[in-house]
């Protein structure tokens, strides 16, 4: 699992930095990515990336305000000409489906594959045999939500040694044992699956947030993440703005990862008074005396989800 920042922004896009997507590339886990956020021009971050639409299977979108959404329609109505056929799902808060809908009818845009909006108001809201994804309201001026994305544990490796010594070859029991089930090995004896698998390989867990000021369920979200990406609208110095805004500071998203006992922390969703990493810099010295594992996210560039101990 990889993070693919295609927009760092706030509010409006800079000749710098576009407004706010994220993507997790899953391409050794599922072959697909995932989408958080659409902002205007997403579409032409992907084509300056290595990523390609036909790929993207679902899109979570953190709120409505138009530097979250606005490259939703565009994108929507592009993926289907760089080979987007496979179904692909969006999920969001009250209101999204209204939005795709009357943006894509009053532009008479055809979709040629399968798209499904589901609207949302938290708590589990995605889960299938590989991950799981719970979603939490957020302090912002309209409902904004951050995501939890955990990946499930896998079974430990077979040792191959072991298996030996009990006669087998690879083939169809290597699956049956890395599936959990018993072996009959037609001696009167039962292989278990424990005689020869090792330590399960936990899951990593990524929480990516919408906008928002500090509360509780920040902490929920991030509990114990390998990766937590927060934003962090202005510097520390102007908190109050930061309040009467609903957003955060770089500060205040440093205490947050140490608090929930995060693994690693990315910054994101700048102010554009910050107009590049120079003057991003002091942001990220501020929430690195804090909490020391913290990056600045910067666009086009690919951030690994590190598996911790």
């Amino acid at each position: 699992m990889e993070l693919e920042f295609l927009g760092t922004n706030a509010g409006v896009p800079s000749i710098q930095r576009n407004v706010t997507s994220v993507a997790l590339r899953m391409f050794e886990e599922r072959r697909s990515f995932w989408l958080f956020d659409c902002g205007e021009a997403t579409q032409h971050q992907i084509l300056r990336s290595s990523l390609k639409l036909s790929k993207l299977e679902n899109v979570f979108i953190t709120h409505l305000h138009g530097d979250h959404i606005f490259g939703l329609p565009g994108l929507l109505s592009s993926r289907a000409y760089q080979g987007g056929t496979t179904k692909l799902t969006i999920y969001g808060p009250p209101g999204i489906k209204e939005y795709i809908e009357v943006s894509l009818r009053l532009s008479q845009s055809r979709i040629e594959y399968e798209l499904e909006v589901i609207e949302h108001t938290g708590g589990l809201i995605f889960e299938d045999e590989d991950f799981v994804v719970e979603s939490q309201l957020l302090d912002h001026r309209v409902d904004s939500y951050g995501y939890r994305i955990v990946e499930k544990d896998k079974p430990g490796s077979l040792d191959l040694k072991r298996l030996a010594e009990y006669g087998l070859k690879p083939g169809p029991a290597y699956g049956r044992l890395k599936r959990g089930e018993s072996i009959d090995l037609g001696n009167g004896e039962t292989l278990l699956p424990s005689d020869v698998l090792g330590a399960p390989k936990k899951g990593r867990v990524v929480t990516i947030l919408g906008d928002t000021r500090t509360c509780d369920n920040i902490l929920k979200l991030a509990r114990d993440a390998d990766l937590l990406v927060h934003e962090a609208t202005f510097m520390h110095d102007l908190k109050d703005a930061a309040y009467d805004y609903h957003h955060s500071t770089s500060i205040q998203a440093a205490e947050a990862a140490a608090k929930a006992g995060a693994k690693e922390l990315i910054l994101t969703h700048f102010s554009s008074r910050y107009k590049d990493l120079e003057h991003l810099q002091p942001l990220l010295d501020e929430a690195q005396s804090v909490f020391p594992k913290t990056l600045l996210a910067e666009e086009l560039m690919l951030f690994p989800v590190r598996r911790h101990a």
